[in-house]
């Protein structure tokens, strides 16, 4: 019999490997001097990785379902090591298509894989607390450039560029591979099986893939997901500048306030997934949406350097609770039995607000010379998406309720 504690734990091993994707800021100087080329060139390799992650989310999601969190999450930390292997050879040649395809395409496939493989296996292990559970494992997610920064410095400041991947492909191979072989649904033995197997989720209540595309409210949470990440992205993108030029920050003070936003993307995916499982799912999109409508409009029209980092933290807390919230609701209405594959799909939000916001916040910004009209165009998107939620939050037909888990339980 395996404790779900331990599975949580694997769960964060794999996400806290996988999220040191972030870290790639301090990447990103040592290879445009490794290899000769630009910023433009060198931020491809990213956005390629981000890319391929809600790609491969989308379409191994059926993987994942078919052969269990084990064999995916082993999966997973082969193409994400190799990967980091492979990019290791990539700067010692000095080849950009190299990096593009090992950092980029293959590492990004290891990114969607190890993302959507503990999902469904930690709402099963935790029934009467899916936010929490989830929460948890992307939480890690997000901590994994606080963690991974550090070490990157160190590592290329002692050793060489070439020498950081191949030593973080290893270090990252030995945490995925015991974590993955670890992981596995709860079986009738196990206490959290035994509380599925209660009538929380009964057998007309799961929805297939297939059925759940079929589905207006599969839609409605893709744009919702969709908007809340590309307003998000698109802030993230700015902050350093925005913060300069609009409160007159000093460089050394944006970098700063910068650390912190990485720490409250973390601490807000594990705090609103689990609010989520008091409040429900619709209720807290709401809240994301109402709350970022006040803050953008509020944040275009501020210049104190106090009220202007107070907001930015209230947005990125609900940037990151929308990633942890959204596999809890997934699992509301449509149930357990496809969900890496339904999460999956709606990551493709993820991919195409990946594209999206920087695009419209440098598109603004070029066009109008201003942060301020591009803050108001997130509120209004806000807007839009507050109306959506709440048609969401009085239409849905849910297959379980937080409410229902809890009375269950009991």
């Amino acid at each position: 019999m395996k404790n779900r504690w331990l599975i949580a734990l694997a769960a964060v091993g794999i996400h806290i490997c996988i999220g040191s994707v972030y870290a790639w800021s301090v990447l990103t100087k040592p290879i445009m001097q490794e290899l000769g080329i630009g910023l433009k060139e060198t931020q491809w390799a990213f956005s390629l990785a981000i890319f391929f992650l809600g790609l491969s989310a989308a379409f191994l999601g059926g993987y994942v379902e078919k052969h269990g969190p084990k064999r995916a999450g082993l999966t997973a930390a082969a193409f994400f090591s190799v990967g980091l292997f492979g990019t290791g050879i990539a700067v010692l040649f000095k080849s950009l298509p190299l990096l593009y395809l090992f950092y980029g395409v293959i590492g990004g496939i290891g990114l969607g894989t190890g993302y959507i493989t503990p999902v469904s296996t930690l709402v099963k292990w935790f029934p009467e607390k899916r936010g929490f559970a989830t929460g948890i494992a992307i939480m890690g997610f997000g901590f994994a450039s606080f963690i991974a920064g550090p070490i990157i410095q160190t590592l290329i400041e002692h050793y060489s560029l070439v020498a950081t991947f191949e030593i973080l492909g290893v270090i990252y191979l030995l945490i995925m591979v015991p974590s993955a072989l670890y992981l596995s649904p709860p079986t009738t033995d196990d206490k959290s099986a035994k509380v599925v197997n209660n009538n929380l989720l009964t057998e007309e209540c799961q929805m297939t893939s297939r059925e759940a595309l079929g589905t207006w409210q599969f839609y409605a949470l893709w744009w919702m997901l969709f908007t809340n990440i590309t307003c998000g992205i698109g802030l993230l993108s700015v902050i350093s500048p925005m913060a300069q030029d609009v409160v007159k920050m000093s460089p050394l003070a944006a970098a700063a306030m910068v650390g912190i936003v990485g720490l409250i993307n973390g601490l807000g995916r594990l705090f609103w997934a689990s609010v989520s499982d008091y409040i429900g799912r619709s209720n807290t999109y709401l809240a994301f949406f109402l709350i970022q409508i006040v803050a953008f409009f509020l944040l275009a029209k501020t210049s104190d350097s106090f009220s202007f980092q107070l907001l930015i933290y209230l947005i990125i807390s609900c940037y990151g609770g929308g990633f942890s919230t959204i596999p809890a609701f997934l699992s509301d209405i449509f149930g357990t039995k496809e969900l890496s594959s339904i999460h999956g799909k709606i990551l493709t939000a993820w991919a195409a607000a990946g594209v999206v916001g920087p695009f419209l916040v440098a598109w603004v910004k070029e066009t109008t010379s201003s942060y301020s009209n591009m803050l108001l165009i997130f509120a209004g998107c806000f807007i839009v998406s507050a109306l959506v939620a709440t048609v969401v939050k009085f239409r849905q037909a849910p297959a379980y309720s937080a409410e229902t888990a809890a009375n269950t339980s009991e």
